[in-house]
């Protein structure tokens, strides 16, 4: 008893090694419209605490709770024991003092100041590491790699081949990386926020990040069942629908639609970002694919007109997980016949800018009532 109470005293420990049933938090990427994926996690702490009897924390219910981007906020909040509730007030404040255009001196300019970012991430964050006590549950964080290329999925593992300082090594162990700076450099959306340099190898140049969503994980969900489950990271969750369950929040989805006309027209820099933002949200429905095709859980997601939602395929040699996806689609019909409410065209397209604080307040009723229609009890209580 006494080695088991040493091996798992910190809470982060108990939820990556302890026995029983494991959980699974994944959270997009999407500025502002992080927003929506509060109004779900405010929805499922209420189901919960229904349920409990008292106030449950998110922290206290996931054993892994990871983001991308804006998600890599939340999540980070969420580890530190901080409610939705706490979270969405602090975007509220946050979206109006850090997307506020500032004079740009030059075209190459980012759009917004990174230090009113970083300014905001520090004040629930303060100077935290990543191997701070102070997270009480699992914690990953996607990272893209400027320099050298490469996604990067830092976590709070200790079982991690980086995770200490090798004696003699110049190479920082990820437990001492300041997670003000993981965060902030998950959010560094290119033109829109500067790269975030980190050291990582004492003596040399810093390492260059930009935003985790400009890798293949803007939908964390598959790369935390990576993390789970290569041997390399010596965590080893146990499979199957009853043993492991992932709850995945999306921030607004839409087909990201362009005039072939304009398009032929366009710049190549206009061309080029295009193709950018198409390329995160294929990467996304990918994600969206392969985690609907492996797992089970409750209302399934659809994908896409070809395919719909899967829940009719089997899967081979049966589910692995338990899986449910929540988000919404930022789409008149859907809208319409889901939600019962009617959008303009103008105003879809505010909704869809992950850079407009102004869209804050207004998609958060619309996710509000989409997480009351949606989200219910037993589906909660069965992830």
């Amino acid at each position: 008893m006494s080695e088991q109470r040493a091996e798992f005293a910190c809470p982060r420990d108990r939820h990556w090694f302890g026995p029983g049933r494991k959980r699974v938090l994944s959270l997009d990427g999407g500025g502002v419209r992080g927003i929506v994926a509060l109004a779900f996690l405010e929805r499922m702490e209420a189901l919960l605490a229904e349920a409990a009897g008292k106030p449950v924390r998110l922290c206290d219910h996931f054993d892994l709770i990871g983001g991308t981007s804006t998600g890599a906020i939340i999540a980070t909040g969420l580890a530190l024991g901080y409610s939705a509730q706490q979270m969405r007030e602090f975007y509220f404040r946050l979206a109006p003092r850090v997307f506020r255009r500032t004079p740009r001196l030059l075209g190459w300019q980012a759009k917004f100041d990174a230090r009113a970012l970083r300014r905001e991430i520090v004040e629930i964050l303060g100077e935290r590491t990543l191997g701070s006590p102070d997270l009480l549950t699992g914690l990953a964080i996607m990272l893209k790699r400027l320099d050298a290329g490469g996604a990067w999925v830092v976590s709070n593992n200790p079982r991690g081949e980086f995770w200490e300082t090798s004696a003699g090594q110049r190479r920082i162990g990820n437990r001492h990386y300041e997670l003000a700076a993981l965060v902030r450099a998950s959010t560094a959306a290119p033109s829109f926020f500067d790269p975030q340099p980190i050291e990582i190898v004492r003596g040399d140049p810093p390492f260059l990040f930009v935003d985790g969503g400009l890798t293949a994980h803007n939908d964390p969900s598959l790369a935390l069942l990576m993390l789970v489950q290569l041997p390399a990271h010596g965590i080893g969750w146990p499979l199957g629908p009853e043993s492991l369950s992932f709850v995945s929040l999306g921030t607004g989805t839409f087909r990201p639609y362009a005039e072939a006309e304009k398009l032929a027209r366009a710049s190549a820099a206009t061309v080029a970002f295009t193709s950018l933002v198409q390329h995160i949200a294929e990467s996304q429905q990918l994600t969206l694919t392969l985690m609907s095709w492996l797992g089970r859980g409750g209302a399934p997601w659809p994908i896409n007109s070809e395919i719909g939602d899967l829940r009719q395929v089997e899967t081979l040699p049966g589910p692995l997980f338990r899986y449910q996806r929540y988000d919404i689609r930022l789409e008149s019909e859907w809208l319409s016949e889901t939600l019962g409410q009617r959008f303009t065209d103008r105003e879809l397209a505010d909704f869809r800018r992950f850079d407009n604080p102004d869209a804050v307040a207004p998609l958060y009723e619309v996710a509000q009532r989409a997480a009351e229609r949606l989200m219910n009890a037993a589906d909660v209580a069965a992830a």
